[in-house]
């Protein structure tokens, strides 16, 4: 017993599967049972190697999977039929798995908790899951079937197989989660350093912001108006500023490069401009401008804008502008209500002294607006053919009236606006400036003769009236016209008394009446008599019973008392006029 323990227990050697004869399983030539480990086979012995490099020569999960199931039949009776790979948590099957049996070791599969545990594949035998466990986990599972009972050599080099292809795995999943953590690493980094200069530009946008706030607030608290508004945009900017009315005429301009003479706008054309920013909203760029419409509650009141030929504007200068847009509405819109206020009261204080009222109540009424009703005064009617006689037109008058200097009381009626003004007006400021506010020269004005007491007014807008009616009625039908001025035209018209008419007489003759009741003279009744003998001066003396002489003496002193020169046909022909309304209806000598 003792020399046959000493002999060889190997008579061959393993066959090409691998396998040991029965009853020699596990034995070794020259190593004894006791203690002994199972020899590779010489393929294995030869490829593992070059297997191994080819499983850690990969990062890629599916193809390590892929050559562990191509070499599992390299180590003995084994067979893959499936590989699974751990994907955010759920196993998923390899495309190597054959759509026969799927579905049935899916289900098997899927409900593993990472033992190696036998499994049924439909059509094999020995069907068993095995762990690809590695540091991180399980990496997934790989099903292997035997067509016969494997030696324990070979069922050690599958378990060398798998740990070598759970061990690739894991350095693969290593590897990509590397990867993937560098690339949020990376991603983060990106995301940190645009939100970082998004913080930034925020705080950027948010200080130019507080600025603008600022600024605009101060010229609002302050009670500052358009210009302190438009001053500060161009603080703010740099950019000029101009403010147009809603007719598109320059109200003001801030900075430099104002023009010497502004173009007179086209009004078609910037209706149309105004219709298509408003349509846009927001600021819009026309030309070399920035605009924004000056529009509270959807009226537009004018426009804001700035002047940028070269493009310059960004976020922050838009916001600027917007921000003052809004900031003059509001000055734009109280400053309106304010002068509808006024205007108001205007009209109620210029229609009773129009119509008659008492004086008291009229002087404090009127010293409430800052109107000094004791002045001299003139009633003013303005028509204008383009412009319909509503409150708006009112204003507009009222603005021009104020322009050239002639502090008024303003109201309107159904085709006219009525101005009672402190002082004599100018003989064509009004008008000018008239014309320009609305854009046409067709506008007509009458102004009446002095007022020296509030009692007189309503008889002065008749007046007025009468002067406004002769000039449209005149071939020149525009401008200004004075009821000093009408002559004869003042007791031509509708409506004439017995006042008006000795008003006129008055005018004409006045300083020979009281010199022919001071001095016991007869210059009316000369004057008359040369007129009525048709300025012939032997018919006229005789009429009178006087020498030619005596007669020229007469004419001599008429013509330095009254002022009027006899060879002027104006002057001849209302003397004329009043000679025969003081002779026929003044009671003047027959």
């Amino acid at each position: 017993m003792a020399g046959r323990r000493g002999q060889s227990v190997y008579r061959r050697r393993p066959d090409r599967e691998g396998r040991i004869p029965p009853g020699r399983l596990g034995q070794h030539p020259t190593i004894s049972r006791r203690g002994s480990r199972p020899p590779l086979s010489t393929l294995a012995s030869h490829e593992l190697p070059a297997v191994s490099r080819a499983l850690f020569g990969t990062r890629d999960e599916s193809e390590i999977l892929r050559l562990a199931m191509d070499h599992v039949s390299g180590v003995g009776p084994y067979r893959a039929e499936a590989g699974y790979l751990r994907v955010h948590g759920r196993l998923v099957p390899s495309p190597q798995v054959g759509p026969d049996h799927a579905s049935a070791m899916d289900r098997t599969v899927r409900e593993l908790t990472g033992q190696d545990v036998p499994v049924t594949v439909p059509g094999r035998s020995r069907g068993r899951a095995l762990a690809l466990h590695g540091p991180g986990g399980l990496h997934g599972y790989l099903v292997v079937t035997s067509r016969s009972r494997p030696t324990h050599a070979q069922h050690f080099l599958l378990a060398v197989l798998i740990r070598l292809t759970a061990a690739a795995l894991s350095v693969a999943v290593a590897h990509r989660r590397r990867q993937e953590d560098a690339l949020e690493l990376h991603r983060l980094r990106r995301e940190r350093a645009t939100l970082q200069q998004r913080l930034i530009s925020l705080v950027v946008e948010q200080g130019l912001q507080r600025a603008v706030h600022k600024a605009l607030d101060e010229v609002a608290a302050s009670g500052g108006g358009e210009e302190a508004i438009t001053g500060a945009l161009h603080e703010l900017t740099g950019f000029p500023v101009l403010v147009e009315d809603r007719f598109g005429r320059l109200r003001s301009w801030t900075g430099p490069g104002r023009p010497d003479s502004y173009p007179e706008p086209d009004p078609a054309r910037h209706e149309e401009m105004l219709q298509g920013v408003a349509r846009r909203g927001g600021p819009v760029r026309i030309k070399d401008r920035l605009i924004s419409l000056i529009r509270p509650r959807g009226e537009v009141l004018g426009v804001l804008a700035l002047v940028d030929p070269l493009d310059d504007a960004d976020e922050y200068t838009v916001f600027a502008l917007e921000h003052a847009a809004t900031s003059l509405a509001l000055e734009l819109s109280h400053l309106r209500q304010v002068a509808e206020v006024e205007l108001r009261l205007h009209r109620e204080l210029v229609d009773d002294l129009l119509g008659g009222t008492d004086e008291a109540s009229a002087y404090a009424r009127s010293e409430a607006f800052g109107h000094d009703l004791h002045r001299i005064q003139y009633v003013v009617v303005v028509q204008w053919t383009s412009r319909a006689s509503d409150d708006t037109f009112a204003r507009t008058v009222g603005r021009a009236a104020s322009a050239v200097g002639m502090p008024s009381l303003v109201t309107r009626r159904s085709d006219h606006v009525v101005l009672v003004a402190e002082g004599r007006p100018d003989d064509h400021a009004l008008y000018e400036m008239l014309a320009r506010e609305t854009g046409t020269p067709d506008g007509t004005i009458g102004v009446s003769a002095r007022c020296d007491t509030p009692d007189g007014i309503p008889g002065r807008y008749q007046e007025a009236l009468r002067a406004l009616e002769v000039r449209r009625r005149s071939r020149s039908r525009y401008g200004t016209t004075f009821f000093d001025d009408l002559g004869l035209y003042r007791i031509l018209g509708p409506g004439n008394d017995y006042q008006e008419l000795e008003g006129f007489v008055r005018e004409w003759l006045g300083q020979l009446v009281d010199y022919d009741g001071l001095h016991r003279a007869a210059l009316v009744e000369t004057l008359s008599r040369y007129f009525d003998c048709g300025g012939n001066y032997a018919e006229t003396a005789e009429s009178l019973a006087i020498h030619r002489s005596t007669l020229r003496y007469r004419l001599q002193r008429i013509r330095e008392i009254s002022g009027h020169d006899l060879t002027n046909v104006e002057d001849r022909l209302n003397l004329q006029v009043a000679t025969r309304v003081w002779k026929i209806m003044l009671g003047g000598p027959d």
